[in-house]
This record gives structure tokens, sequence and C-alpha cells, in this order.
């Protein structure tokens, strides 16, 4: 028997440390705030990694989250579920996409898996192409599609991802002509690489060489859709229809909900897809309540207003690298590094920020913010930068 240190201790679980945490935990939030312990108030310009749309514990979400579970929280794919249908009718009529189809999954990771397994299983294709700095998520399939090696493990790796430069539609039709390919694989805006906006003319030009060479766009608007950037996806800027768009993040609040939007030319077969979890009947609630309040209150006039503020006070920052972004996705680069900023940001200024590989500060804001706090972010912001 362990002596002093006590066996039970030795045999306590620990959470896997993956994660490097600031120490600080909120508990409870309303709108773009959130709130510790001791009560003590911080400025929310990060959504939790863009997943909060609507804000911080909205009342209809709440109220609606609450009806739901008090009358059936979930059963399975193997029964009707009216709230599914809802849904898709719904979103497809807010969207423009109404004569897509729609597949409920539980996350964005898993929707981008769903996605390019439908791509090969329409064409009989293996190949996905995708883009420098891309991330798609972190299962299997969507990993090996991010382009950052030291979360792609060995299992992960295989020739049937290939990567050219954003906005390079030479290298596009290079690897095209090569054939095997299933599909082009590319964000709305490339969030985790800092908000790396592609060109109206390379969406554009993709829509082009996808359709002449017979391979699938996916349009990943995990992070850039759902009225972040002031139009519902972020490709719309562009004047394009993808054949299949990939949504999760703000689609339900914080609820986990993913989904894939598919073109009417592909055919659907019993399980060919499948999910336990996805579109249950609580996360059928809670993204309901989330498209309500987005048309209700405005949310996508707003997120292009107020973002557009943001970007224009933004830009009169001297000593700034590069502004980038539309609505509020927004990114700010610097020439050093930004985790000082980020952290006195947060522990001095109480303002919550998102960061992009070494130099650029991410905002990720709920659609409903408003000039207040864009001002207060603006006003802390530069007090620090011009120390």
């Amino acid at each position: 028997m362990p002596e002093a240190c006590g066996f039970l201790n030795c045999l306590t679980m620990n959470l896997f440390d993956v994660y490097p945490l600031y120490p600080i935990e909120p508990v409870r939030g309303k709108g773009c705030y959130v709130y510790d312990a001791e009560g003590l108030e911080y400025l929310d310009m990060y959504g939790g990694h863009a997943v909060i749309s609507i804000g911080h514990a909205h009342p209809h979400y709440v109220d609606a989250i609450a009806r739901q579970v008090a009358a059936l929280g979930f059963y399975s794919n193997s029964v009707e579920n009216s709230l599914q249908k809802e849904f898709a009718l719904r979103l497809g009529k807010v969207c423009g996409y109404e004569d897509y189809s729609f597949f409920m999954c539980n996350s964005g990771a898993e929707a981008n898996e769903n996605a390019i397994k439908l791509a090969s299983f329409h064409s009989g294709k293996e190949k996905i192409l995708a883009f420098s700095q891309a991330f798609h998520g972190r299962t299997s399939g969507a990993v090996a599609a991010t382009d950052n090696p030291k979360i792609v493990s060995p299992f992960n790796r295989t020739a049937n991802v290939e990567f050219v430069p954003l906005n390079d539609l030479v290298a596009v039709e290079t690897k095209l002509k090569e054939g095997g390919f299933c599909a082009v694989l590319v964000e709305g805006i490339q969030g985790v690489a800092g908000i790396q906006m592609p060109t109206g003319d390379f969406l554009r030009g993709l829509r082009r060489l996808t359709t002449q060479y017979g391979v699938s766009l996916i349009l990943d608007e995990i992070q850039s859709g759902y009225g972040r950037t002031g139009k519902f996806f972020a490709h719309q800027l562009a004047g394009i229809r993808p054949d299949i768009i990939t949504v999760a993040k703000g689609i339900a609040n914080g609820f986990p909900v993913g989904g894939v939007l598919i073109a009417p030319h592909f055919e659907a077969w019993h399980g060919m897809l499948g999910t336990t979890f996805g579109g249950n009947h609580l996360a059928c609630a809670a993204a309901l309540a989330v498209l309500d309040v987005i048309e209700n209150e405005k949310l996508i006039e707003n997120a292009n207003e107020v973002g557009e503020y943001l970007l224009s006070e933004l830009a009169k920052i001297s000593g700034l690298k590069e502004v980038r972004g539309k609505g509020l996705m927004i990114g700010i680069e610097l020439d050093k590094p930004v985790a000082e900023l980020r952290r006195r940001l947060l522990f001095e200024k109480h303002i919550f920020t998102g960061g992009a590989g070494v130099s650029t500060l991410r905002l990720l804001p709920a659609l409903s913010i408003g000039r207040k706090e864009a001002d207060c972010f603006l006003k802390a912001f530069k007090d620090l930068i011009n120390e």
C-alpha cells in the first residue's frame, strides 16, 4: 500500500494537457461580456473562436434550449425529426441556398470530413487540393488537408492531399490537369492562418477551373460563415456558388453543431453519411434560435456596419504592419509577436482577443457587438500600442 502520498491521490485522473490556458475562468456571460467568479467583467472580442454569434446567454436562445430539453433532448436518426426539416428549410431561405440539401453533424472537422467523403463518392476519385496555411480541423481527413505538419500524425499523412499557394490560379490549374482530384477545398477566409483573404478573382477562378475539370468545389465557411463577414457566407462576396459548403461554430452559439450544404447534383443513398448525435432535437432547437436572433436583430447587417467601423479605425493607427478582414473577422498584424499584447489586453484591460501565428491578433466578436464595445477595444488597443 502506498504511503502518505495517498493511494487515492496517486490514482486521481487529470486532464490531458494539450491546451495552454490563461489563469482565468469565465463562469457566466451576457451579450458581449463574460464574468469570472469574483464578478470581474471582460469584453469578449473573440467569441470563443468565432462560436458566440448572437452573444452570451441570449434570452431567446436560453428559453428555446430550456423548453426543448424539458420536452425531448435527444433521439437518434432512425426516426423522423421535424426540427431538422424546419431548420434546413429556414437555413436555405436565410442563406440563399434553398435548392441545396443539408446534412447535420456535430463540428466543423466532422462537416469537412463528410464533405470530402461526399466529393470522393460522387467522382470516384481520391485526391483533395488544399492551400498553404489552410486549417480544416483535427480529425483524420480534415487534419490531412490542414497545412500544419506539427498536428498531422504519421497515421494522418497521405498522398491524397496536395497543397498550392492561396490566390495562385496557375498552380491550381497545373495540379488539376494531372487528374485524380475529387475536390478543391478552400476557406472563405483563412482564419487560423491570420485572416488571409482569397481574392474575389481567385474564388471566381476556382469556380471556373473546378467546373472545367469536373472537380467539386468545397467552401469551408466554418469560421467565416454565418454572417460574420456581412454576408451569410464569405464566398458570396465573390458571387460564386460552390458545390458543397461546410458550417459550424456560430451555427448554434456554443452548442456543438456542424453541417454540410450540398448542391442538387449529388445523389444520396441510405448509409452514405451518418452520425449518432448530429441533428438531435436539442441541437436543432439551439440552431433555430440562433437563426431567429440573426434575422430579428439584423445581426448580419450589424456585423457589416460595426466591422467596417473597426477596420476603418484600425487603419488609422500607425505602426501596424497590416489590417486584414471583412465584417467581424479581423486580423491585426504587427511587426513583432503579439503574445504579450494579448496578455496585457486580457489582464490589464480585461479584453479577450485571439491570436494567429506569431504576430497577428484576431478579432471574432459576437455579431451583436455595438459601437460602444468597438470603441472600448480601440481605446485599450491604442493605449497599449502607443506606449
